[in-house]
């Protein structure tokens, strides 16, 4: 980035620079690198060269034309030719882009690719989930044909098989493969024998409760209390959770699977929705300020939707 910035000075052959001007030169560049640094050059903008894969043919699609070039620049990879051009950039993104572009020149793909195939191979797991989808519910023709062909499919995968991908074959042998599914419509043993005695141990899970809420609200790095509280501080305003207004949001939630659909963790984030929309809608026109939430805050925003079977419905 120093050299596109302040190029070394050279001189030229009949006239060399003198050892004044290479030192004047040097302290120079010592300058830039420490403005550098300190991000005292941010602000401007450099050129520079940057390489990409362009597309020899054209494709007409119904899907997304961005996301199926990049989908092809992927699986073609390097059968498709490079081309350069200049770009103007911030000195921060010229700098990312440089430092991708050498750090990939460190990195031997082919090791890279054995070794991700053989951590696959040996350490993969697989983990399909609404299986339940692809059950029969005994009528041998219509959709259940087309379900048993998915699971028919499924199966040598399972089972364990050859399967090619673009960084080249990969064994399913010793692949774990989880499945999982919501059956109350139909049942496991709705799924063809084959693909049955491949999943040979089976779970069934109970519904969350309250306690299983008020971890899932509290517990993760990204969990939705602490998504709140970041997104308020982004508009300048605080919000705090006392622990019992926490309780009451995790009973709420509860409490509305149970007389509604239970569709379990889901339901926290309309609840949590709802519980801040007034406030959320609001604090973008505030200085500052500061919201105590507490059990009786709660109840004030969600106990009459609560009461209300027809409402709370709308909390979905």
């Amino acid at each position: 980035m120093l050299d596109i910035l302040l190029p070394i000075a050279k001189g030229s052959k009949n006239a060399p620079l003198t050892a004044e001007e290479k030192q004047k030169h040097s302290e120079t560049r010592d300058k830039f690198r420490e403005k550098l640094r300190e991000g005292k050059l941010d602000s401007r903008y450099v050129d520079i060269e940057v390489k990409e894969k362009i597309m020899p043919f054209g494709v007409i699609s119904n899907i997304g034309l961005d996301d199926l070039e990049i989908n092809l620049k992927e699986m073609l990879g390097s059968f498709m030719p490079e081309k350069a051009k200049r770009k103007k950039a911030k000195v921060p993104d010229a700098l990312q882009h440089l430092t991708k572009e050498e750090a990939g020149k460190m990195i031997d793909m082919d090791k890279v690719t054995k070794e991700a195939i053989q951590r696959t191979e040996q350490s993969g797991i697989v983990f399909i989930d609404e299986i339940d989808k692809i059950a029969s519910r005994g009528s041998s023709h219509g959709p259940d044909v087309s379900r048993e062909g998915v699971q028919r499919d499924l199966l040598p995968i399972v089972e364990g098989t050859t399967v090619t991908t673009k960084h080249g074959p990969v064994k399913t042998d010793h692949v774990l493969f989880i499945a999982a599914g919501a059956f109350h419509v139909s049942k496991p043993s709705d799924l063809i024998p084959e693909l049955q005695g491949r999943f040979p141990i089976r779970v069934e899970l109970e519904a969350l409760g309250k306690d299983d809420f008020v971890r899932i609200l509290t517990e993760p790095n990204n969990a939705l209390i602490k998504q709140y509280v970041a997104l308020m501080a982004t508009e300048n305003f605080e919000i705090e959770f006392v622990t019992d207004a926490i309780d009451e949001i995790a009973g709420i939630a509860a409490t509305v699977n149970e007389k509604t659909e239970n569709i379990g963790a889901r339901r926290l984030h309309t609840v949590m929705e709802k519980l801040l929309e007034d406030i959320s809608f609001e604090c973008p026109d505030l200085e500052k300020g500061s919201l105590y939430i507490d059990s009786n805050y709660v109840k004030l925003k969600l106990a009459d939707i609560v009461k209300d079977e027809d409402l709370s419905r709308y909390i979905l």
